[in-house]
């Protein structure tokens, strides 16, 4: 057996980085500020203001299209309920000198997914695409968060999540404790949609756990005290195929990660409740982002860490050195 903190052992950390810190103040208000309104920054917008009242004060959007922004600052603040309670937060534009003034920055931006032809190709690598598209947008805004001297949360919506979220603390010069990535939550949102529609996944609803990064080299785990591989993988694979699924309709698969991965868990995050995201195990040389169910107690970020069988934990061992090589 084996637990998820032995991890930075395999890549020869001894010490890893400290994960204590304080970017957010669970069950406060917060200032929220995000960069890109695609589909998936419009449909995460949507549901933080819907669902946010609670944890976020008001909310600024920023986009290369001026247009956009106009737009949805309008539609947004027309989101309200009858008698206007609950009281939801309001949406501002801020220009991109005005991004970091605020405690979390939800970075959404991206050059393009590719096309379908080309997820299908086992020899095309979708993550490194995506890393090589989107790197010099993140170190851009990593930059500006230094000269920033920025404090708060960032938050990497953008795929692909775990190598996005070390190009920024590399580039940025911020702590660990104040990243993280966010692509997990749909990967265990489309196990959960397989499991109740099969019988054989049906533990993982109530014993399952998901870990590593969305898409390529995801783990899904079927339970965790009675572990079955072959059943574990199938489901795997399910959940790492739903997007395709989508594709083949006709359309593209944003509504679900913009709820599951960006909105829902941003706010379990703000609330200090549990939820899943990528944290930094590593030390300052060798390291990544890895998917894990974790939450921030208010000191700072806590991971589930139970005893592993030998076949789950060599799986997230091999997903997590991968990640490390592509720092």
């Amino acid at each position: 057996m084996h637990r998820i903190k032995e991890l930075v052992n395999e890549i020869g950390v001894d010490a890893p980085v400290s994960l204590a810190g304080h970017p957010i103040r669970p069950g406060e208000k917060h200032r929220v500020n995000i960069l890109a309104l695609g589909d998936v920054g419009t449909t995460m917008l949507i549901g933080l203001r819907l669902m946010g009242a609670d944890v976020i004060s008001e909310i600024g959007i920023c986009d290369i299209r001026p247009e956009n922004c106009e737009r949805l600052v309008r539609e947004i603040n027309q989101i309200r309920f009858p008698d206007g309670e609950p009281h939801l937060p309001p949406v501002r534009i801020v220009t991109e000198e005005e991004l970091f003034d605020t405690d979390v920055f939800i970075f959404c931006a991206s050059k393009g997914v590719p096309d379908l032809g080309k997820e299908k190709d086992p020899d095309f690598d979708v993550r490194m695409a995506q890393l090589d598209a989107n790197r010099g947008i993140i170190e851009h805004y990593a930059g500006l968060a230094r000269a920033a001297e920025f404090r708060g949360l960032i938050a990497v919506v953008s795929d692909p999540v775990d190598n996005l979220c070390v190009a920024f603390l590399d580039a940025s010069g911020l702590k660990p404790w104040q990243l993280r990535g966010y692509g997990l939550g749909v990967m265990n949102a489309r196990a959960a949609y397989y499991a109740e529609r099969d019988e054989r996944f049906s533990s993982y609803l109530s014993e399952g756990r998901a870990f590593g990064p969305h898409g390529q080299d995801l783990v899904i785990a079927n339970s965790i005290e009675n572990y079955d591989d072959e059943l574990s993988r199938e489901l795997t694979e399910l959940a790492t195929g739903a997007n395709l699924e989508v594709r083949e309709l006709g359309f593209k698969p944003y509504i679900a990660p913009a709820m599951s991965s960006a909105a829902i868990s941003i706010l379990l995050t703000l609330r200090g409740e549990w939820n899943y995201g990528s944290l930094y195990l590593g030390d300052e040389n060798r390291g990544s982002f890895l998917g894990i169910r974790s939450r921030f107690n208010g000191d700072n970020w806590d991971y589930e860490d139970p005893e592993l069988p030998d076949k789950l934990y060599e799986r997230i061992r091999d997903s997590y050195i991968r990640l490390c090589d592509i720092r």
